[in-house]
């Protein structure tokens, strides 16, 4: 079963993975309690598939929640 992703993140740093990571750009966090404790991150990187990533290169984003919508339907433009 595919995992949804929790949250999102911010690559600040992409040392190492220039190919994977864009510095300053958005990527879907998903939850993995095993690596966080090893200080890793489960991101969907540039290739569309989730790898492992030092916690240090991204920083969580929170979303206000006028934009956290769960129904893009619900949307009253």
């Amino acid at each position: 079963m595919a995992k949804e992703p929790s949250d999102l993140v911010v690559c600040v740093d992409n040392s190492g993975y220039e190919a994977a990571l864009e510095r300053r750009k958005l990527y879907a966090l998903l939850p993995d309690t095993d690596a966080e404790m090893r200080g890793l991150l489960r991101v969907v990187d540039e290739s569309g598939e989730d790898y492992l990533y030092p916690a240090k290169n991204f920083h969580k984003v929170e979303l206000p929640a006028t934009v956290r919508v769960s129904d893009p339907s619900s949307n009253q433009d």
